[in-house]
């Protein structure tokens, strides 16, 4: 009998996903999902931009019962402006029949003062993991030229954690070349996050900035990228930071220091 099959990607952090949007205002340059809606699964029309988002087509209409394990939303865009309300009626649907919802999101301050006022009844079953590859608003704006900068992201998660929210950072995918800052960033987020660290590579880069168009333009800035993150500099990230009570790694970084892979979905280890 071969052995189960390690879990990946969403998988690793919650047994189910949501999404109620096609495309992302963010229109972040290395976007997995914006790579397999144009070159995958057809599903966005040549003519339409991933950064002018439309609803996905029913998506808006679905009941939600209890859930056997947490439900993470979204995966494949983000929560913005511009799809707040929506945002905030599906996440009561799935918090009011009693789930256990990860909002995953590059935040716009304004849009967590609002989820954190909404759910107040429901603070027990929400857990916020904020993406924050880097401290550094050059490297941001260079990679996710759509999404908040770093000071409005770090005041996003200092909110949720005033309010009494738990707290989670994914430094997935690590955008900095330099382990220095990434450490340094560690231990930035430390005081104000409950719950864990999350550091993982940058995943199938250069196929992923080729179908999103992003070639030769990011080129140089993928390579060196992608050599900061050889196997001999992630070992020498794990070692720096293994000791840390609230750092956890995807499964990219797990396959280079030999960590167990899980392989039931949804365990958040």
């Amino acid at each position: 009998m071969n052995d189960p099959k390690p879990v990946s990607g969403t998988k690793e952090w919650a047994a189910s996903s949501y999404n109620i949007t096609l495309g992302c205002t963010h229109d972040c340059r290395y976007c997995y999902a914006k790579a397999n809606a144009f070159t995958r699964f057809y599903k966005v029309p040549a003519t339409q931009r991933w950064c002018d988002p439309e609803p996905i087509p029913g998506r808006m209409d679905k009941g939600f019962g209890k859930r056997s394990g947490s439900i993470m939303f979204p995966t494949q865009h983000d929560i913005f402006p511009e799809n707040l309300d929506d945002s905030v009626t599906v996440l009561l649907k799935m918090l009011r029949a009693g789930n256990d919802v990860l909002i995953v999101s590059k935040p716009h301050l304004d849009c967590i003062d609002r989820l954190c006022w909404e759910f107040e009844a429901f603070r027990d079953q929400i857990l916020f993991r904020f993406t924050i590859g880097s401290v550094n608003d050059n490297t941001l704006a260079l990679w996710e030229p759509g999404a908040p900068d770093f000071t409005e992201r770090f005041a996003a998660l200092q909110r949720a954690f005033t309010e009494g929210y738990r707290t989670s950072i994914s430094m997935e995918p690590l955008l900095d070349t330099d382990e220095d800052r990434i450490v340094r960033a560690v231990e930035r987020f430390d005081p104000v996050v409950t719950d864990a660290i999350w550091l993982g590579k940058a995943n199938n880069l250069m196929q992923r900035l080729r179908a999103n168009g992003q070639l030769p333009e990011m080129q140089k800035a993928a390579e060196a990228l992608l050599a900061s993150q050889s196997d001999e500099r992630i070992l020498a990230l794990y070692e720096r930071l293994k000791g840390h009570s609230k750092v956890k790694w995807k499964d990219s970084i797990k396959k280079v220091v030999g960590l167990d892979r899980p392989t039931e979905a949804g365990l958040d280890i």
